[in-house]
Parts: C-alpha cells; sequence; structure tokens
C-alpha cells in the first residue's frame, strides 16, 4: 500500500509542476499542395480536400496531427526511465485550416496519468499542440500520448 501512495505522489507532482505550463510554439506555413497530398493518401475523395482550386479548400481535420513542434516535454521535464512508446494521436477540430495560411501551435503538457498492467506501472503522457490561425481563432487541438513502461523495481 506505501508504494501505491508513493506512485500517486510522484504523479501528482509532476501534474503540480508541469501540466497546463506552455512550453513549445511554433509557426507553420500551411501548403495546400502538401495538403491536398495528405488528403489523396488518406483516402479522401472531396474535393474540398483534395482541390486546391476549391472555392472551399481547406486541410482535413486530421491534418493538424502531421504538425510536429520543436520539442515533447517543458525544461526540466524529468527522465521517467522505461521504454517509451507511441500511445496514440487525437484530434479536436474546430474550425477549418485553409491551404496558403499559417497557423500557430502552442504546447503544453494536458495530461498524465497511470495504468497498471501485467508488466507493471506504465505513465502516460499527453501532450496537446492548441493551434490558432492568423486571426487569432482557436481552430484546433492535436494530442499525441506517449506511454513508458516503467523498469521493474528490484
Amino acid at each position: 500500500m506505501a508504494e501505491t501512495q508513493e506512485v500517486d505522489d510522484d504523479i501528482k507532482a509532476l501534474k503540480e509542476q508541469f501540466l497546463n505550463v506552455e512550453f513549445d510554439e511554433v509557426t507553420f506555413e500551411i501548403d495546400s499542395d502538401r495538403v491536398a497530398q495528405y488528403a489523396v493518401a488518406c483516402g479522401e475523395t472531396a474535393a474540398k480536400f483534395t482541390d486546391p482550386s476549391d472555392a472551399d479548400f481547406q486541410a482535413p481535420p486530421t491534418f493538424v496531427s502531421t504538425l510536429v513542434g520543436r520539442r515533447n516535454y517543458p525544461d526540466n521535464f524529468p527522465d521517467l526511465g522505461g521504454m517509451g512508446m507511441d500511445a496514440g494521436k487525437s484530434v479536436e477540430w474546430m474550425a477549418p485550416i485553409r491551404g496558403g495560411t499559417t497557423v500557430t501551435g502552442k504546447s503544453h503538457l494536458h495530461d498524465i496519468y497511470t495504468k497498471t498492467g501485467r508488466s507493471g506501472r506504465m505513465v502516460f503522457l499527453v501532450t496537446r499542440m492548441e493551434l490558432f490561425d492568423e486571426a487569432g481563432t482557436h481552430v484546433a487541438n492535436a494530442d499525441t500520448r506517449a506511454v513508458i513502461r516503467e523498469k521493474p523495481r528490484g
């Protein structure tokens, strides 16, 4: 029981120190040809996603998952040890992102949580990039999850 409390305390401390603190800001030029190529590669057929000359041309909602910041974690974020793995991506789409525009991505740790499996504790880190268009409109959130399978304590 004491080990469980210690585990809970270390995650609580990480949350208190690192959650919702912006640690990266990047601008992206949205290239219409790249958007169209992405849409076609994903099997999209609607002209508004595949044809830059379409009057309503825009990036498919999942396009923002291809945008990557400069850093994955804040400065001074501790090395949790163990093996890190990609645990998935998710997108919350709010407004169209048009080719030929610039969007700004601002990243922060959105969540830190644990699960315990047969191989021990796994720590999940959710990095959220909030994306804003040139007018400052919040157009999307792109979450990237990483999981770290901790080394067994011995």
